[in-house]
C-alpha cells in the first residue's frame, strides 16, 4: 500500500493579485496542500471558483476580508502572503504567533536593515525579525536552512532570473566579479494588478521601455542574493525594461571574462549550474525564449563568450508570476516542510508556440 502523503492546510493572503491567483492554481493542484483560508478585500464574500477558472474543493473556498486575516491565521499551518510590503510586516508576527509557518512574497524580508531606506522608502520597524527570516533561491542559497525556518522571504522575480544567471558564470569561473551588468525584461504582471495610467494598454501596446533606472529594488537583492551564494562583494549594474506581454522574464548578464576562458566554458559552466536541479534547463543561448517558460517553473539558461572582446554573457528566462514568485514560493514550501521539492511543479505546462 502506498504511503499516505501529508496534507498541509494553507491560507493565501491576497489571493485577487497576479502572484495571488497564480498562488491559488499551484495549490488547487498540489497533492499535499488544501485551501483553508483566502483572503481578500476585492473579493470578499465570493468563492473563489467564482472569480478564478479552478474546481473542486479550492473553487468552494470562502474568500474574507484583510481585516479577518490575523485571527484566521490560526486555523492554517502555512501562510503565503501575496501583499504588498506594508501589509506582510503587519501580518508576518501574528502568523508566526499563530503558530503558522510563513511564506512571504513582498520585498519585506529581502534586504538588509539598512537598505529599507533607501530601496523601500520605509525604515524597516522589526529588525530582530528580518534578521531571522530565511532568504531562499533553492538552487542558489539557503536551501538547507528552509525545514526550520519560520518565514521564508520569497525572492522577487527580477531576482532569480539575474542570480541565477551571474551565479552560473561566477561558479563557474567565466567571470569577473567586478563590472557585471544585467537587463532584464518583464512582461507587465510583474508590475502588479495596477490601474493606472501608465499600465493601460493604450501606452504599452507596441512599445519597450526601461523603468527605474538605478533604483529599482531588486538591485540590492541580486547582490545580498549572490553574496548569500558565496559570491560576496559582487555589485551589479540593473536595469528592468518593461515588454507589451503579459508574462514571462528574459535577463541578460554581461560579465569581464577570465583571461583564457573560451566560450566553451561559458556554455559548461551553465551545464554544470543545471546539473541535477528539476527546474533548470541548460540550452543553447539562442534557444532561451519566454514561450519555452511561461506557465511552467523552468528556468532555461545560456551562455556564450567571446575572448577577443573580454567578454561573457548568459541568458536566462522564467516565468514571472511562476519561478518568479508562486512557483518559487510552492517550492520553498515544499523543501520547509520536507516534501519532494517538484510536488505540485513537476506536472506543469507551458505553450508550444
Amino acid at each position: 500500500m502506498a504511503e499516505q502523503q501529508p496534507s498541509v492546510r494553507v491560507g493565501i493572503v491576497g489571493v485577487s493579485g497576479y502572484s495571488g491567483m497564480e498562488m491559488a492554481r499551484l495549490v488547487a493542484n498540489h497533492p499535499n496542500f488544501t485551501l483553508g483560508l483566502a483572503i481578500s478585500d476585492k473579493w470578499a464574500g465570493d468563492a473563489v471558483g467564482d472569480r478564478l477558472p479552478l474546481a473542486g474543493p479550492t473553487a468552494q473556498v470562502k474568500i474574507r476580508p484583510q481585516a479577518d486575516a490575523a485571527a484566521a491565521l490560526a486555523d492554517v499551518e502555512l501562510a503565503f502572503l501575496c501583499t504588498p510590503a506594508e501589509a506582510s510586516l503587519s501580518l508576518a508576527v501574528p502568523a508566526l504567533e499563530a503558530g503558522c509557518r510563513v511564506v512571504d512574497l513582498s520585498g519585506a524580508f529581502r534586504l538588509a536593515v539598512n537598505e529599507y531606506p533607501r530601496w523601500y522608502g520605509f525604515v524597516h520597524p522589526d529588525p530582530e525579525l528580518l534578521a531571522r527570516a530565511c532568504y531562499a533561491i533553492p538552487e542558489a542559497c539557503a536551501s538547507s536552512d528552509l525545514p526550520q525556518a519560520r518565514l521564508v522571504s520569497n525572492p522577487g522575480c527580477y531576482a532569480t532570473v539575474s542570480t541565477l544567471a551571474a551565479l552560473a558564470l561566477l561558479r563557474g569561473g567565466v567571470i569577473e566579479k567586478a563590472g557585471i551588468l544585467v537587463d532584464a525584461k518583464s512582461g507587465m504582471t510583474g508590475a502588479g494588478r495596477k490601474a493606472t495610467e501608465e499600465m493601460s494598454f493604450s501606452e504599452i501596446d507596441g512599445d519597450f521601455r526601461p523603468y527605474r533606472i538605478l533604483r529599482h529594488q531588486h538591485t540590492p537583492e541580486i547582490d545580498r542574493a549572490l553574496s548569500l551564494a558565496g559570491q560576496a562583494g559582487v555589485r551589479v549594474t540593473f536595469t528592468p525594461y518593461y515588454l507589451p506581454i503579459r508574462r514571462g522574464i528574459l535577463a541578460t548578464v554581461y560579465g569581464r571574462l577570465v583571461p583564457g576562458k573560451t566560450g566553451e566554458d561559458a556554455g559548461a559552466a551553465i551545464r554544470a549550474f543545471a546539473a541535477d536541479r528539476p527546474f533548470l534547463r541548460a540550452v543553447k543561448p539562442d534557444a532561451v525564449r519566454l514561450s519555452s517558460v511561461v506557465g511552467t517553473n523552468r528556468v532555461l539558461m545560456g551562455a556564450d563568450a567571446d575572448p577577443e572582446r573580454g567578454v561573457a554573457i548568459a541568458f536566462a528566462a522564467i516565468d514571472n508570476l511562476v519561478k518568479g514568485a508562486a512557483g518559487q514560493a510552492v517550492q520553498n514550501a515544499n523543501l520547509m516542510l520536507g516534501l519532494p521539492e517538484t510536488a505540485g511543479l513537476d506536472g506543469l505546462g507551458g505553450h508550444a508556440p
